[in-house]
């Protein structure tokens, strides 16, 4: 389509006026802030704001004409924002036979495509280490078994796991130990490099103990459970106490199902008419009181006629309630030196503001180990509305990552919104130049039972866009590593991350606000 010069000038006050708008907010920003970066940070903070002023507006009219005239797209500006912005006008200024507009031109220098590309590998190779193979690395979680068995991480090492990651929320530093010794004589054995990612606990709220005598017969090895059904009362104590089912007679609830959880004081501030789930959103419920002794819970989600088992050391989630809890524990504190002595990274769980990482990045200091590579785990609604200060805190340090850890967020944010959720969050650490772990259930079926769902493919093809993709335990394990290697190499051959529609991002317009 033919483009007329009052469309032509059009497009340029357009694209001044947002340029102009960028650069306004990165001044605006705290001077103080960029004096604390360690240099080579610097273009990727300033990047990144760049990036936040852009994603404030609707820019899918301005897209829109640009695409139309087969001009130069804004929709893949996250690693290079403001030069593809000025690339773009230049083509524009140059057509017209116009001259460039000169405002900027004493700023700092800009990124261009290949050197935001550049930044962003060089970031992930001081994270992740130099691949032996292209696409993203594979990252495993270690089963208990691995303490014992030398031959099962030597295989998973041939089947391609680049980083062992070991959960510090179970076992014990006497088995992480055994587990570290044999991830290494492995590694001496195959001839191949793997590191060692180790996650903090946490202040993760999990269910108490039940009552031995609900056992089911069938599923010995799963422990007890209470089973729950939509409309079902359940107190969740405010103290600890032996869960136990409801007690029925005559066909009515005389004392309903009880049970306690591992933090108690979060209790503190609940409200009345607030959700909360359990076991990964699989039973989910309204609080309708906060007695003195417990607060009593409405279930609202748990499946139909059969209901669902409600088991002991289970996860609990309150996405709408005001979490008063310390983002390091005392236990957290207790494992952060074995973790810097013998992991290659560590991952902070349940991080939720810049504040956090900042107390984060004071403990490591103390242990003389500000350059230790730290992984944030995005996994709540909290600190995805804030993954913008979590980013510009974390670059106050050498080395960073951010792990999506899809299913508390999913729970956090909604299942329906973890879709584009997902999205943001690779564009804004793209736009930061930083690597992302893509978490949760990627092949979950095919770790269990060997065969993968086509909807789980689907999610795996969308997982190698990050630089690392993680899978969990499982007794299928190799089979899901050679299953993310083929379909990585065969989608790295028609795309590198995504490029999407250009409206505004709350995340992004929720900083400028703040």
């Amino acid at each position: 389509m033919t483009i007329t010069e009052a469309q032509m000038n059009s497009l340029i006050l357009q694209l001044e006026k947002l340029k102009d708008e960028i650069m306004d907010r990165e001044i605006s920003y705290s001077s103080v802030y960029y004096k604390t970066l360690p240099p080579n940070n610097l273009e990727s903070a300033r990047n990144l704001l760049h990036y936040l002023a852009l994603r404030s507006f609707d820019l899918r009219p301005l897209q829109e004409e640009l695409t139309n005239y087969g001009l130069s797209s804004l929709s893949h500006a996250e690693a290079f924002t403001r030069g593809n912005i000025e690339n773009i006008l230049q083509l524009l200024y140059r057509i017209s036979g116009r001259e460039p507009s000169n405002k900027y031109k004493n700023t700092i220098p800009i990124l261009d495509y290949s050197s935001g590309r550049k930044k962003l590998q060089a970031n992930t190779t001081a994270l992740f280490g130099t691949p032996f193979q292209p696409g993203s690395r594979i990252m495993v979680t270690m089963p208990d078994e691995a303490a014992d068995d030398t031959t099962l991480v030597e295989n998973l090492l041939l089947a391609g796991m680049d980083i062992a990651r070991i959960n510090c929320s179970h076992g014990s530093p006497q088995l992480w130990n055994k587990m570290i010794w044999n991830i290494r004589q492995a590694k001496v054995a195959q001839g191949k490099k793997c590191l060692i990612h180790m996650d903090l606990p946490g202040p993760k709220i999990r269910t108490g103990k039940i009552s031995s005598k609900l056992i089911s017969k069938k599923n010995k090895k799963k422990g007890p459970g209470i089973r729950l059904y939509t409309g079902d009362i359940l107190e969740v104590y405010k103290r600890p106490v032996t869960g136990s089912k409801a007690r029925r007679k005559n066909g009515e609830v005389v004392t309903p199902a009880r049970i306690s959880v591992s933090l108690p004081e979060v209790w503190s501030n609940v409200k009345p008419g607030e959700k909360i789930y359990f076991d990964d959103g699989k039973i989910g419920g309204k609080i309708i009181e906060d007695a003195e002794e417990f607060i009593s819970v409405r279930i609202t989600r748990a499946r139909p006629e059969k209901g669902n088992l409600l088991r002991e050391d289970k996860g609990v989630n309150l996405p709408e309630t005001n979490l008063n809890l310390p983002s390091l524990t005392v236990e957290d504190l207790e494992i952060l030196p074995f973790i810097c002595k013998h992991a290659d990274m560590l991952g902070f769980s349940f991080v939720r503001k810049a504040a956090d990482v900042e107390r984060m990045q004071q403990e490591l200091k103390k242990l003389n180990q500000e350059d230790f590579p730290v992984i944030l785990k995005i996994e709540t609604s909290e600190a995805f509305k804030n993954l913008p200060e979590l980013l510009l805190q974390s670059m106050r340090s050498p080395v960073y990552g951010i792990m999506l850890a899809r299913g508390d967020l999913a729970i956090e944010v909604g299942f329906t919104r973890i879709a584009e959720v997902q999205e943001q969050v690779l564009w804004l650490c793209e736009a930061a130049h930083v690597p992302v772990i893509w978490a949760t259930q990627v092949l979950e079926n095919l770790l269990k039972d060997g065969v993968a769902s086509r909807a789980e493919i689907t999610d795996a093809a969308m997982a190698v866009r990050a630089e690392c993709v993680m899978l969990n335990k499982g007794p299928f394990v190799e089979k899901a590593m050679k299953a993310i290697r083929n379909i990585d190499n065969r989608m790295i051959q028609h795309m590198s991350k995504k490029h999407g529609a250009l409206r505004p991002l709350n995340v992004a317009k929720d900083f400028w606000e703040r």
